[in-house]
């Protein structure tokens, strides 16, 4: 045994000796550990689905399609076979589709558009200087709210949530003479926990809306999932989370964690500071909100007057109209434009040149999720080529139905799975990609739709990444914290973000059922609540 395998063992052995919570807290960090790279782990996913479909092939496994005769999709004789890929088609077909799996993998051209206007507002210094004087300048009445509110609206950029806007809410606190680490926790509670809420679509919206439809189409050959299909409820949700963290920081944390004592921190913590925005800084803020709100003009008169050119060409309607299916090109725009008037002002972005940079920076930093998605578009595809995931599916289905699981409930307790499965896989993207699969046909089947389906599953995906070791910026938080307390520890900062996670995840979905099936609402526009 390694030296570095027997430090991590000590390391879960002392933790699992100091109490119930601490074991608990070791044990998901030992699970986690033993968890390939998310990269590894669908290479592996890839070769298990090829091995798993000879084998079910094998025994001949089939199911009775649950859809109706003449629907598109369902064979003549209304079975479901498992297809093996143990097979001289089977080779053909993996070898001949390895390219188009990855180029024809939805999430990728589209995360990578919308990232290539977001980029210009983050380079260009927008985002940053938007979130400094959304927090900086609110009153001390407010400005727990607002600092939660920023962080679920920082995650339009997730980086910069982290690296600015949490830093920058310790210092707040620490200069209003209250616990820094309160404002640390608050922040990373919205930018972390209230993960996916959002006033604005960005980037996580096609990824998962490229996921969710390939996963739908298992049942539905022709269904369609926009990124915009959630919209609606992680609106609302933006102002509900912040509230909720507000309130727990206010109620709960701040009070426990008492007043600040200076001697826990290391020396030199009065020199830090972050700076309100500039005078320049000001006016360019107030010229690119001029340039959003022009944009966004432009942008209403081709969706919103009843003869508006992006509308449905045959109904006449918002539903299903190319603003919608080009919603991705819309987000790059209002990223841009504003980012690069405000570069422009500001000084930091003079031409061309510089708004290249900033986006090829960006693609620079995306190599990991290009990989990433090479072998999950891989698993996806062999997924719907087996036929696996629709005989589990419809497997799950009549097994959900017969313990009598079939109504809104289910929701909960898939909102709660997904929460746990993130504990120990934290990638959103990776996580899903795995899930929808087998959720999305089989919730289907149960006579949900998609985009509700989905909704619940960012639910469960965002309320625990503050307290999952695996979080990819966990480390990150931890090494923050320790700048207001020398001796903090892991276990320290999870119990101090637990409250978040357990109310969170009880409010969010209160929210969620209220929305769905006591309002009736839909979670987007245009988005069904049931699947016929």
């Amino acid at each position: 045994m390694s030296s570095h395998q027997s430090q991590n063992r000590s390391a879960y052995e002392e933790q699992a000796q100091s109490g119930v919570f601490a074991r608990f807290l070791a044990t998901v960090e030992w699970l986690g550990n033993l968890l390939p790279h998310p990269v590894t782990l669908f290479a592996i996913l890839s070769v298990m689905i090829v091995l798993l479909s000879g084998i079910l092939g094998y025994f001949d496994v089939t199911v009775m399609d649950p859809r109706p005769e003449g629907a598109k999709g369902r064979s003549a004789d209304g079975v479901i076979s498992v297809v093996s890929l143990v097979s001289a088609e089977g080779l053909q077909r993996i070898v001949t589709g390895l390219v188009t799996n990855f180029t024809g993998f939805a999430p990728l051209g589209t995360v990578l558009v919308a990232l290539l206007g977001v980029s210009v507002a983050e380079h260009s210094g927008l985002l940053s200087a938007a979130m400094r004087a959304l927090v900086m300048n609110a009153s001390k009445r407010v400005v727990t709210v607002a600092i939660v509110f920023a962080g679920i609206i920082s995650n339009t950029a997730s980086e910069l949530g982290y690296v600015v806007l949490i830093p920058l809410a310790a210092m707040i606190f620490h200069s209003l003479g209250r616990h820094p680490l309160a404002g640390l926790a608050a922040a990373f509670a919205g930018v972390s926990a209230g993960y996916s809420a959002n006033l604005l679509l960005g980037t996580v919206d096609p990824l998962l809306a490229g996921i969710t439809e390939p996963a739908a189409r298992m049942i539905d050959p022709d269904y369609v999932v926009g990124p915009e299909v959630n919209w609606y409820f992680m609106f609302i949700s933006t102002f509900v989370v912040a509230i909720m963290g507000a309130v727990v920081t206010e109620k709960i944390v701040e009070p426990r964690l008492g007043k600040f004592d200076e001697s826990q921190a290391p020396e030199g913590l009065e020199k830090q500071q972050m700076n309100a925005p500039t005078a320049l800084e000001k006016k360019a803020l107030r010229w690119a909100g001029v340039a959003f709100a022009v944009t966004c003009g432009v942008l209403a008169l081709t969706i919103v007057p009843e003869n508006g050119i992006l509308r449905h060409p045959e109904t006449g309607e918002v539903a299903g109209s190319p603003f919608l299916k080009g919603i991705v090109a819309f987000i790059f725009i209002t990223f841009a434009i504003p980012g690069f008037v405000y570069g422009r002002i500001a000084g930091t972005m003079k031409n061309d040149k510089d708004v290249i940079n900033a986006m090829s920076k960006s693609m620079g930093s995306m190599g990991l999720y290009i990989t990433l998605v090479f072998f999950a578009a891989q698993f996806v595809a062999f997924f719907k080529w087996t036929n696996l995931g629709t005989v589990l599916a419809v497997k799950g289905a009549a097994f959900l139905q017969s313990a009598g699981l079939d109504g809104p409930s289910v929701f909960i307790l898939f909102i709660f799975m997904c929460g746990l499965v993130n504990l120990s896989l934290g990638s959103a993207s990776a996580q899903w990609a795995v899930t929808a699969p087998i959720f999305v046909p089989m919730l289907m089947l149960l006579g949900y739709a998609p985009e509700v389906i989905q909704a619940a599953y960012r639910i469960g995906d965002s309320v625990t990444n503050v307290i999952s070791p695996m979080m990819s910026y966990f480390g990150l938080i931890l090494a923050m914290a320790a700048r207001y307390r020398k001796d903090l520890g892991m276990g320290t900062l999870i119990a101090m973000m637990l409250p978040y996670s357990m109310v969170f995840i009880v409010g969010w979905t209160l929210l969620f059922y209220v929305w769905v099936f006591l309002l009736g609402m839909p979670v987007g526009p245009g988005a069904a609540t049931y699947y016929q």
